[in-house]
């Protein structure tokens, strides 16, 4: 076996691509190196792409034929100074640094976490992961958790804070961000949950091609089983079976043992004829290899099949074919149902099916009544065949909320949604009566031009032309004359009253340095009580990381617009006093100006 194991290494370091290895690893070390950081409220898809390209490029030439040959001794010399130099460069664990972006670009500093209690941080994060964050809380989040910044090291271990950074980018599930995380920082086999999340969305999307391209921008090794599964599956399936079958055999001498995995893989290598039809849902990936090695595959989920695999029954067109599904198979239907609350199945069969159900005229006329004698399933599609025959609007209204009563009531509210929305954007809301206008208005898609445009108002101020200085667009000496002048409107205009914005708009102009006159001193006053005492403690402290922590707490579920002047006003006020000019910026312009 040795011999054997001696032969097949011998055998691939005759490859080209092996002896080439080192001039990759030198030049993406020196790309990773130079890689800058994305602003997360204004990424440049070009910077991304291009550089997405460099690394192309450069893994591409793996199979140059005109790349020179080594020999193989020297080869083996300059590959042990090049692996010194790798993990100098790569190795962000010594330097306590793991993000995507430069503190600077956000008005944060690399020390912003050096203050914070990990009991405190712990109680934050926890609150934050039972929160759905709205966009804007989100985008606040990721410059909290990918600025480049040294780990908070009271009451927390490097490993806890890591953790965290990693089942934020789960539950944001921006898989773009995630694969950039783990490119730029080399921390595949540190972060293997998030590794895994990452190529598990991919496979489960059917997309094998874009799963296992993340193996080949990876340049450490993998110790992690499941990952180290994933990439021998990915080495055959690039046809590169001589490294696939090395890297098994090195694994198995060190105690791998899978029977289930090694009679799949020697199927794809073609060591094995016979088909294994045994399926395993223990992973995806052991899912897929099912799949990918029987012609024959057949597979039908129950209620107990994990999310993850009925997507990838989805994607890959083996879920159930509605037509052939015969209307009395009720436990198959619910199947279904709960696959469509899952968005793993499509609303449009599912109603399909219910169209199918037989009832008599007298079920149909009396279906607000009738449905309380039959099953769930039937009762829904009663009702839903009642909607479709209804002409009168009301009648038809109640209907709507009484199909979306008995999906709730089932706990699948999600199976009926795109099909509800459907049929209220097809009624004017004009003719919605008061009793039915909260349950139009909660399920109705508003539709609502994403391209509004600020309006300036030069009577009030802060939707005037002044708010451009959040923008950049105003020099200091113009903004602090054109504000005075503003004031001095305002001072002799008895019936202006500074509403909070203009409050806030001032404020932030104040801790800019932005000089305003002496005399315009008694036109507000303000309360040094209005930010909550933890806050104000953190911002005492200097403690910059949990203070954003807290703010996107407080902003949870809301868009910034829909967030009371109160609330808005101790947000800006915590981030002037820390000087986050950035962030502040951006929710000014977006809570301040008169948008039409």
């Amino acid at each position: 076996m040795k011999k054997k194991f001696r032969m097949k290494i011998l055998k691939l370091l005759s490859k080209k691509n092996f002896s080439i290895v080192l001039v990759i690893l030198s030049c993406l070390s020196n790309l990773y190196a130079e890689e800058k950081p994305v602003d997360i409220w204004n990424i440049d898809d070009e910077k991304i792409k291009e550089t997405t390209k460099i690394e192309e490029s450069v893994l591409k030439n793996i199979e140059d034929e005109s790349l020179p040959k080594f020999d193989i001794y020297n080869m083996q010399s300059q590959k042990q100074k090049d692996q010194i130099k790798l993990d100098e460069t790569l190795d962000s664990n010594d330097i306590q640094i793991v993000g995507l972006y430069d503190p600077e670009d956000y008005g944060l500093s690399i020390s912003m976490w050096l203050n914070s209690d990990g009991d405190q941080l712990k109680n934050i994060f926890s609150k934050l992961s039972k929160i759905n964050l709205s966009k804007d809380a989100a985008n606040i989040m990721n410059i909290s958790m990918l600025t480049n910044a040294y780990y908070p090291n009271k009451n927390i271990t490097e490993k806890e804070f890591l953790n965290f950074k990693s089942n934020w980018l789960i539950k944001n599930s921006d898989l773009d961000l995630i694969e950039n995380f783990l490119i730029k920082n080399q921390i595949f086999d540190q972060h293997p949950n998030l590794t895994k999340y990452l190529v598990d969305e991919y496979l489960s999307q059917s997309n094998v091609n874009k799963a296992c391209e993340i193996f080949s921008k990876n340049l450490k090794s993998l110790n992690d089983e499941y990952l180290s599964k994933f990439n021998i599956y990915c080495l055959i399936n690039n046809n590169k079976k001589d490294e696939a079958q090395i890297i098994l055999d090195l694994k198995k001498e060190l105690g791998f043992k899978n029977k289930y995995f090694e009679k799949k893989i020697n199927f794809l290598l073609g060591y094995d004829n016979k088909i294994d039809k045994k399926i395993s849902e223990n992973s995806i990936l052991d899912f897929h290899l099912a799949h990918k090695t029987n012609p024959n595959f057949v597979f039908e989920p129950t209620e107990n099949t994990n999310k993850i695999i009925w997507k990838y029954l989805a994607s890959s067109n083996l879920l159930y074919d509605v037509q052939k599904i015969e209307i009395t198979e009720l436990e198959k239907i619910s199947k279904i149902e709960k696959a469509v609350n899952d968005k793993n199945y499509p609303e449009k069969d599912l109603f399909e099916l219910y169209k199918r159900f037989q009832f008599n005229i007298n079920q149909l006329l009396n279906a607000d009544s009738s449905f309380k004698s039959l099953s769930n399933i039937e009762a829904r599609a009663l009702i839903y065949q009642r909607i479709l025959l209804e002409s009168e609007l009301v009648k038809k209204l109640k209907l709507l909320k009484t199909l979306k009563k008995l999906f709730k009531d089932d706990d699948l509210n999600e199976a009926f949604d795109v099909e509800l929305k459907f049929f209220l954007n097809q009624i004017d809301p004009a003719d919605v009566p008061d009793n039915l206008t909260s349950f139009y208005y909660t399920n109705v898609e508003i539709k609502k031009d994403l391209k509004d445009k600020v309006k300036f108002n030069n009577n009030i101020l802060h939707q005037s032309k002044l708010i451009n200085y959040f923008n950049g667009d105003y020099a200091k000496s113009k903004i602090e004359k054109d504000l005075n002048n503003f004031l001095k409107k305002i001072k002799k205009d008895k019936k202006y009253f500074l509403s909070k914005k203009d409050i806030i708009f001032l404020e932030a102009l104040k801790s800019d340095g932005i000089e305003i006159s002496k005399k315009y001193n008694g036109l507000y006053s303000i309360s040094e009580s209005e930010i909550p005492s933890d806050i104000q403690i953190m911002i005492n402290n200097k403690d910059i990381g949990a203070t954003i922590l807290r703010i996107v707490e407080v902003i949870g579920q809301d868009k910034l617009e829909k967030i009371d002047d109160d609330t808005l006003y101790f947000i800006i006020s915590a981030l002037n006093q820390l000087n986050i000019d950035f962030i502040r910026n951006k929710i000014l312009l977006k809570v301040l100006p008169l948008k039409v």
